[in-house]
């Protein structure tokens, strides 16, 4: 028996390769979104694809995996990260600047890099708790978003932050350029998050959702485009991506959530402009405050120069 994932191709991938939209869409590496397409597993509108053919907006998009088995197969592969930076460790948390293109930990489907198999593959020690693959993991990144995460080396720090992530007591700042200017430009977005009826791997605000709040603030304005100060009180798939989209202002670079492709290229954006610049939290050991911060990787940084060029 086999997995079949279908979505409907959103028009910031008009044009695009197959592999290349797999990739984005479903969360693939696009070599294993390649070797799909070789043994017939991706088909558009019902026809099977070779990895180079162009997608169209509104084709259906199809993939088939081959069904997990029922024993746990999901496991860490110890593997350096190039470009993951440690920004704190201790004997209870490693703080961890993830770059793109990484997963926080591992799943079905993904065979990229992921956080857990980079601190792994350096020698680091963490928390068993919770399901195997995702050791010490408190909260997550998106694979197309960076910044910064916590893991947890010690079994209290995981029982105590997990709480304290659940309790809404951790400040997760992000930066995000989001197409236009919102208005009002301070402002908090109250709506609940679900998943997508009509597409997988993707997110809505929707009345069965769980509930959801983003609060954020107008850091400075461009022609074209917003960069905003964010602060989440919940933690939810996408959460930045569809509240900013719901309210008619995507992410720069976020063809999944309505954003203009052609913005995205003229910065040389190859995904979404969304940053995790700081994460605050009572330190589980020491029980003081403690913050950190990253700065802007390369490609979103040379975003904003071409912005400020314009």
């Amino acid at each position: 028996m086999s997995d079949v994932r279908a979505v409907l191709v959103p028009e910031g991938l008009e044009g695009s390769r197959v592999d290349a939209a797999v990739a984005r869409l479903f969360g693939l590496s696009r070599t294993k979104a390649a070797d799909l397409a070789a043994a017939g597993g991706i088909r558009v509108d019902g026809a099977p694809v070779v990895k180079s053919t162009q997608v169209s907006a509104g084709s259906l998009l199809e993939i088939e995996l081959p069904a997990a088995p029922v024993s746990p197969s999901v496991t860490v592969i110890a593997e350096p990260v190039p470009g993951m930076k440690i920004v704190h460790d201790d004997e209870d948390i490693v703080v961890v600047d993830k770059p793109v293109g990484v997963a926080a930990h591992p799943s079905a489907g993904w065979s990229g890099p992921t956080v857990v198999g980079g601190l792994a593959a350096a020698g680091y020690r963490i928390s068993t708790s919770g399901a195997s693959e995702r050791q010490g993991v408190v909260s997550r990144l998106d694979v197309g978003t960076s910044g910064l995460m916590v893991v947890c080396k010690s079994e209290r720090a995981y029982s105590l932050l997990k709480r304290a992530f659940k309790e809404r007591r951790v400040d997760k700042t992000y930066h995000a350029l989001v197409q236009g200017l919102p208005d009002p430009i301070v402002g908090t977005i109250d709506a609940p998050i679900g998943r997508h009826p009509g597409h997988d791997y993707k997110f809505a605000v929707m009345e069965t959702g769980k509930p959801a709040v983003t609060h954020y603030e107008l850091l400075e304005a461009y022609r074209h485009a917003s960069l905003l100060d964010i602060h989440l009180e919940t933690g939810r798939t996408h959460q930045i991506r569809v509240h900013m989209a719901a309210i008619k202002h995507p992410c720069v670079g976020d063809p999944l959530y309505g954003a203009d492709p052609t913005l995205a290229a003229r910065l040389g954006l190859e995904r979404q402009w969304l940053h995790a610049v700081g994460l605050g939290f009572e330190h589980p050991g020491s029980g003081e405050w403690v913050t950190f911060t990253s700065d802007y990787p390369e490609d979103l940084a040379r975003a904003l120069e071409r912005l400020d060029a314009r």
